[in-house]
């Protein structure tokens, strides 16, 4: 069994924040650590600990994910690759947050997603993600694994700008699928700016908040002010990248890569995150232990 002891945080609070296909999720090729789900559950059941599930699945996706799964309730979420924020109260009602489409709209500069689409229209090998898949301020696309990475960027990106649309374009591997998601997004409708939007709401400072990841997409996070960890499980050329880009922007004091050498877990998927922010904040050591 599980045994924790009280404790408090060396900080006040601290605002967990993570993603969930395999990070916290174990639905890659790496093995988990037995029980690891369970003592993430334990971890996030501290009081001063605000649990954030930042994800590119839907609000529909995500519940499914959480059931699925038996993870804990977050209470709250930012989904759809951050193109909305939710709060969920202690009844599991999920609440979608206005002031946030309110802050992201202006980018798209009062185009429409059909419209974006259609400035792409005629740009190969783009093909539409499935209706339930887009959203107001998500315009998705599968691309083959081997798809000109450089050129499609470049491609998309001009366009955007010669129409006066502010986008932020975040090219992703879905490795169990063996293929690349590309989503158009407004500029600021990030995962690190719905990250600071949120904890700015909530009254956190930057040093309060702890990001998991795993994917190409997590990277602006991961290489950010915000303390992050990146989970032994992420693909390499991911990590290689994360410490290109953390050193060019002096960040890497803030990036963690779990390695598997704590409490007997192997880094891998929740483990890699309870390893993370242990690093972060090893006082939360005497809030958990070791099976017995």
């Amino acid at each position: 069994m599980f045994i924790f002891f009280k404790a408090t945080l060396m900080k006040p609070k601290l605002l967990l924040c993570t993603d969930l296909d395999r990070t916290v999720i174990p639905n890659g090729d790496a093995d988990e650590t037995p029980g690891s789900l369970a003592l993430f559950r334990l971890l996030v059941s501290h009081p001063d600990i605000t649990l954030v599930y930042v994800s590119g699945r839907d609000q529909h996706l995500l519940k499914e994910a959480i059931a699925h799964y038996e993870l804990p309730s977050p209470n709250y979420a930012i989904g759809d690759v951050g193109t909305t924020i939710y709060a969920i109260d202690t009844d599991g009602n999920w609440q979608p947050w206005p002031d946030w489409h309110t802050e992201i709209a202006p980018n798209w500069n009062g185009k429409t997603r059909e419209e974006l689409h259609a400035l792409l229209a005629d740009v190969a090998p783009l093909r539409l993600q499935e209706v339930e898949k887009q959203n107001t301020f998500k315009l998705s696309y599968y691309l083959p694994i081997d798809a000109d990475k450089d050129n499609l960027l470049s491609t998309i990106e001009q366009r955007m700008k010669k129409s006066g649309i502010r986008a932020s374009v975040i090219w992703s591997v879905d490795e169990q699928a063996n293929t690349v998601l590309l989503d158009i997004l407004p500029a600021n409708a990030t995962k690190l700016h719905g990250i600071l939007f949120l904890a700015q709401n909530l009254g956190f400072e930057t040093d309060e908040i702890v990001f998991a990841g795993d994917s190409g997409n997590d990277l602006p996070v991961v290489t950010s002010e915000i303390a992050s960890i990146l989970v032994k499980n992420a693909h390499p050329d991911v990590i290689a990248q994360a410490h290109r880009e953390a050193e060019k922007f002096h960040t890497q004091d803030k990036l963690y890569i779990a390695q598997g050498d704590v409490l007997s877990l192997n880094g891998n998927y929740s483990a890699g995150v309870i390893e993370g922010v242990l690093h972060y904040f090893p006082k939360l050591k005497s809030w958990l232990t070791r099976e017995t």
